[in-house]
């Protein structure tokens, strides 16, 4: 097992997904054929719902809270663009913002930097807003869990946390749009809420540096890369709740 996975020589297997030899040796290689297996089955789709229950949420509120200070989040939301080889016929819809084909992830993380949600199924011309309301996500978002608080005198529910690009939810909620106008209260709060984002993007960075074929444009089929992509991101939640070590120089 140390010198091959799942047949194939482990040399072969990180020139293939691109990632570094200790990512196969200190988790990839610790996964029986019957989780990989059951890895491929879930993977399937462009999505996956792994919505903690309320218990969950509750404790995931509470440990985001100790991190920002700021109560009754469960969730982090952000997306990112992953190279992709397009179809002629709508090549145009592929091409993102900077000027490369691409599809958008978008991920739910919680505070440990693990994916409970992802969907990657719009093409890189889409707008982050566009990608949330065609999501299983925004479709479902009456599943979420509610777990209502009184804060001074104000009934809050748990929220997931996104960027100005995203639309106010009664389930997410954003910063307070840059304007003279705003209060000290109004500018604290921006700054609190900008600096818990940063996990997600974190997520984002340690994905893209485990699992390097995410970085470059691949040969996969255009309609098989959200599979790839989806099968990566539960790769890195194995990885993660392992405790798999990361190099600070994959990051760069």
């Amino acid at each position: 097992m140390f010198t091959e996975v799942n047949g194939k020589p482990a040399c072969l297997v990180c020139s293939k997904f691109r990632c570094f030899r200790n990512t196969i040796f200190g988790a990839t290689v610790k996964l029986s054929m019957v989780k990989i297996q059951e890895l491929a089955r879930r993977t399937e789709k462009t999505e996956v719902w792994q919505v903690p229950n309320e218990e969950e949420a509750l404790e995931l509120a509470r440990r985001f809270e100790a991190i920002s200070r700021i109560p009754q989040i469960m969730g982090l939301i952000d997306g990112t663009h992953i190279p992709v080889l397009p179809p002629r016929d709508g090549y145009k819809d592929f091409v993102n913002r900077k000027g490369w084909p691409s599809y958008v992830l978008q991920g739910v993380v919680d505070d440990k930097g693990c994916f409970w949600n992802i969907s990657c199924k719009m093409p890189g011309s889409a707008h982050d807003a566009t990608v949330l309301r065609q999501s299983e996500l925004f479709q479902k978002a009456h599943l979420l869990p509610k777990g209502v608080k009184n804060i001074e005198g104000e009934e809050v529910r748990l929220l997931v946390v996104g960027d100005p690009a995203y639309p106010l939810l009664d389930w997410l909620i954003k910063g307070y749009t840059n304007s003279p106008n705003l209060t000290p209260e109004q500018e604290s709060f921006n700054v609190y809420l900008s600096s818990l984002r940063v996990g997600v993007e974190m997520a984002f960075g340690k994905l893209k540096s485990r699992w390097r074929v995410l970085l470059k444009r691949s040969d996969f089929h255009f309609s098989f890369a959200p599979t790839m992509i989806a099968t990566c991101c539960a790769l890195h939640n194995f990885c993660e709740k392992q405790k798999d070590a990361i190099s600070t120089n994959w990051l760069e």
